[in-house]
Order: C-alpha cells, then structure tokens, then sequence
C-alpha cells in the first residue's frame, strides 16, 4: 500500500476521526437502570449516534485562509461543513467565536479546555492563528469578521455553483449500459477546466489529472486515463470521452494494449497471441480457423485496439466478400450482415466488434475484415481466440 504524504496533526486527525467512526459503526450499547431492575425486557439504549465536534469561528477561518494559501477549488473556500457527507460528525458551534465559547464558560463556571499545543507556531494552523491572522488584523481590524462573512458568502455561491454543475452534466451525458458518454466537441465548447474537474472528480480521478484528460479529448482512439487506483478509466473513443469500470468483464468499451494476452468481457475471454506464418499458405491457414479462432496480418494491425458492443450504423468489409461491381467493394452494414446470417434478436445484441482506427477488423465469433486477413507475404500475424462463456 502506497504511504499517504500527510503532516503529523493530519495524521492524528484522520486517526481520530476512524476511531470515531469505529465507535459508531460498532454500534456500542448502554444498559438503563431499568434493565437491572427488569432483566428480561433486556432493553438497550444507544449511547453514539453520532459524534460533535468543538469547531468554532476561528477555526472557519483559519481553514479558508489555509486553504487559499495552499491552492483550492471553490469548495475549499467554504471552510468546515456543518455537517460531513453522512451527518454523523456535527460541528454546532461554528456560529460562535472563541472568544465568545471562553465567556459563556465564565458566566456558567465550565472549565474551557484547551490543547496547550495550540500556543506553539511550528504548526502551520497555529502560525495562521497565532502570527498571520493579528499580523493581517493591525491593517484590517474587521478581517476576522470580513473572513466569516466570506466564508458564508462562498458557500451560497457554491449552491449556485452546483446546480449549475448538475445542469450541465446532465446535458452532457449519455447513459450506455453502465458507463457514461460524453461529447468531446460539446464538453470542450463550454473550454472550462472546473466543468471537466467536477466531471472526473465523480469518479474517483485527481486535479493532477486534469490536464490528462484534456489532453486525451484531442488524441486519437483508444487512448485512455485512468484512476489512480485503477477503477475507472476515461477512454477516447471516435468523438467521444467514454468512463468506463476499469473491470473489464464490467465494462462495454475496452482498451486492449498491445502487451495484452487476454481480456475478459461480458461474453467471455479473448486471447491474443503473435504468431509466425512464413511457411504457411494462407488459405491452408484459413481452414485451419474457425469462427472463434482468427488470424490478421500483424503488420496491418496498430494498438491500441478497442473492445466494444456493436451499434447501429457500424459496418465493415467481410472476408470473401471480393469481384464485386466496381465501387461496391464489398462493404457491408453490421446489420445487414446479421439478416444474412440470420442472427437471433437475442444474438444481435450480444455481439461484439474489434476495433482499430475507427475500422472494425473483426465482428468477434462471426467474421473478420477482408483489409487485415492474412496472405502469402505475412510473417507474422495476430492470432485472436475467443472462449465463450459457458451457459448452464
């Protein structure tokens, strides 16, 4: 597991906080006192629900500026949640300075507890509260207040923000099966980074990676970014930025490198092997084949290739197809193919083509390209097997 580059009050943090969380998620119990006066209604009481923190004004600020110094988007700039994602951590008195929680403490005769770190600079949170923010204060005496009022002023823009946000996502996307399409000329048009960020950010993917993936909207085919711990990818295919499960028995549109050996999909395993045909004729070579079994001219083929369902208006040139009328050329739409076979509707939707360079080279289990079939100059050719998955 790689090790996480965190300073040491980080660390602490996120210690506590799983500490926290372990306490709720195990779900501890209380027994009332009316249990041991009555054993058998055996009646339990949960004593963590959830967990309040003692966050206050101060601390607000001081994360807005941390955060705008170090480099932030807009949500950064909205200091501490009131809430975290799943509600069960809960800061109620971020509305209340510091100074004001010390003089409640007085008047009501509490002890206010303090972390005797807190007066030691060599953190960077205490530098800000302890030099930077009295040092700003000597220039603008209101900065405390003026942060406050701009840390609750970004969290209503941020509203804004995400409404708009959603809108154009959902504009943007294309539902296929279980991955997302995006038009790369569209998304592009709008020429926001935020757009983009907010799009891959969803999926598990960095800021580091941004420029990745605008980069990746103007490159060919069958490139792709991927996340960092490998779940998804982000695929160019044609005209489109397709994210997709880095599973591929998940996935509807797959990158096959040219490293790989075989790739596992929804209807079952294909294997890719080099092989040498010098001293093999290639229609003696052809009869050896069957239709789970094919073979192309290796110097034909460029990686990466792409993996994917077939769809309407697809077409390629089928093998044996040839002597046909001039300016035929025995080109075929995938969905007259299928008629001529006379592939089952349940069949048509399960098939699956082999792309490259926008040219389908093989409708996988039924026919490859008349362009990339092997002949008596190959040497070396690209042995494509497929295993189907067994039905029971």
């Amino acid at each position: 597991m790689p090790k996480k580059k965190v300073s040491i009050q980080e660390a602490a943090r996120e210690l506590r906080y799983d500490w926290f969380a372990e306490i709720i998620g195990n779900r501890q119990y209380a027994t009332s006192d009316e249990d041991h006066l009555n054993k058998e209604a055996n009646r339990q009481l949960p004593i963590a629900n959830c967990v309040l923190t003692a966050h206050h004004a101060d601390d607000n600020i001081e994360t807005l500026l941390m955060n705008f110094c170090r480099g932030t988007g807009l949500y950064g700039l909205t200091g501490i949640p009131l809430l975290s994602p799943n509600a069960k951590v809960r800061r109620p008195l971020l509305d209340f300075w510091k100074e004001q929680l010390i003089e409640f403490a007085k008047e009501n005769h509490l002890e206010f507890v303090e972390d005797s770190s807190n007066q030691e600079s060599k953190y960077i949170r205490n530098l800000f509260r302890n030099e930077i923010i009295p040092l700003i204060s000597k220039a603008y005496p209101q900065v405390k207040e003026n942060l406050d009022d701009n840390v609750k002023r970004f969290k209503e823009i941020k509203k804004l923000y995400s409404l708009s946000v959603k809108e154009l996502k959902k504009k943007l996307y294309k539902i296929r099966g279980n991955e997302i399409h995006i038009p790369v000329k569209q998304l592009m048009a709008y020429q926001s980074k935020a757009l983009v960020f907010e799009i891959i950010t969803d999926f598990g993917f960095t800021e580091k990676q941004l420029d990745d993936v605008i980069k990746l909207a103007e490159s060919e085919s069958g490139k792709f970014v991927q996340s960092p711990i490998g779940a998804m990818r982000i695929i160019k295919f044609r005209h489109w930025l397709i994210i997709s499960t880095g599973k591929t028995s998940h996935a509807e549109t797959i990158v096959i490198e040219e490293n790989n050996k075989s790739i596992q999909f929804a209807s079952g395993t294909l294997f890719l092997e080099v092989i040498q045909t010098s001293n093999l004729k290639s229609d003696n070579y052809r009869i050896q084949t069957s239709n789970l079994v094919e073979v192309l001219d290796l110097k034909e083929i460029h990686f990466p290739l792409i993996l994917r369902k077939w769809k309407q208006g697809d077409y390629f040139y089928p093998l044996g197809m040839k002597n046909l009328p001039a300016g035929r050329q025995g080109k075929k739409k995938l969905a007259r193919f299928f008629i001529d076979q006379k592939l089952s509707k349940t069949e048509k939707e399960n098939v699956w083509v082999l792309e490259m360079n926008k040219k389908i080279i093989w409708v996988v289990g039924y026919r490859i390209d008349e362009r990339f079939k092997i002949t008596d100059k190959t040497q070396e050719a690209l042995r494509l097997t497929l295993k189907r998955n067994e039905v029971f």
